[in-house]
């Protein structure tokens, strides 16, 4: 029987995973922003379809590091949501929001400095490209719009995230998963991406955009006044919460009744 991993070994899977999370993911819209196309036919940057198709690799390869561990939530809407609905331990919940957060600003320090000869040219000033980072509302003067745009995003996640890990209904192999979620989250980018730059995680969302404001970004969005590092926080952390709930008296009651009916059936 093996030992189930300590919190210390839990608080690690989730720091790496998200590390490689947000590693991948502004790692591919500092290709798109950094070194766009030259020409309207060059496919090799790409655009925004780039962009989704990397944040959903980015969370596959995520999970693929940090599930056997600690579950790979790699996100504070996840791991609020599995607490809530799914007795994931409360005690757990504050160090994996750390855990999640400090991988996610680590990522984004070490993609910048990656890219440190890129940003000097294209923003020396460091006025313009911390969307590489974290995200900006498309209509700052309508808070409910990139609130709205939030919710409905991280409520997809989730209700899709417990349907296809619910072992009453008809989960992937154990091995597909991570790769059905990351097309999840692909499927979400392309569909609710515009209004408020597709966080849908608080961690992926606050870690980066902290770097920036450390890093002297001047547009971080979170000493800059304009508040927007407010909405993809509370937005996913709500939505997380309906789009579960959703799922759990919708689906899974209905499961639990299929399953009950057959086990009697069966007696």
């Amino acid at each position: 029987m093996n030992p189930r991993p300590t919190l210390v070994a839990q608080m690690l899977a989730e720091f790496l995973g998200t590390f490689v999370l947000i590693l991948f993911g502004t790692g591919v819209v500092a290709m798109v922003v950094l070194f766009p196309s030259r020409s309207p036919g060059e496919l090799v940057h790409g655009g925004y379809t780039n962009i989704t198709l990397g944040w959903g690799l980015a969370v596959t390869m995520g999970i693929y590091v940090a599930g056997k561990v600690s579950g790979a939530h790699l996100n504070p809407a996840v791991t609020l949501t599995l607490a809530v609905f799914r007795g994931f331990p409360w005690r757990n919940v504050i160090p994996y929001f750390i855990a999640q957060t400090a991988g996610a600003f680590l990522a984004a320090a070490l993609v910048y400095g990656n890219y440190l000869p890129a940003f000097r040219l294209a923003d020396p000033t460091l006025e313009k490209t911390a969307g590489v980072f974290t995200t900006f509302p498309a209509f700052p003067a309508v808070f409910s719009a990139g609130l709205l745009d939030q919710v409905i995003g991280t409520a997809l996640l989730l209700l899709l995230v417990l349907a296809i890990t619910d072992e009453l209904n008809a989960p992937p192999g154990a091995n597909l998963t991570p790769l059905v979620i990351g097309l999840v989250v692909v499927a979400i980018g392309m569909s609710f991406g515009g209004m408020h730059g597709y966080a849908i995680n608080p961690a992926r969302d606050f870690g980066p955009r902290l770097f920036t404001a450390v890093a002297g970004f001047r547009n971080n969005g979170l000493t800059d006044g304009s508040g927007a590092w407010i909405v993809p926080i509370v937005g996913p952390l709500l939505g997380g919460l309906i789009g579960a709930a959703v799922y759990d008296w919708g689906i899974r009651r209905l499961l639990r009744t299929t399953e009950r009916a057959s086990s009697a059936a069966v007696k």
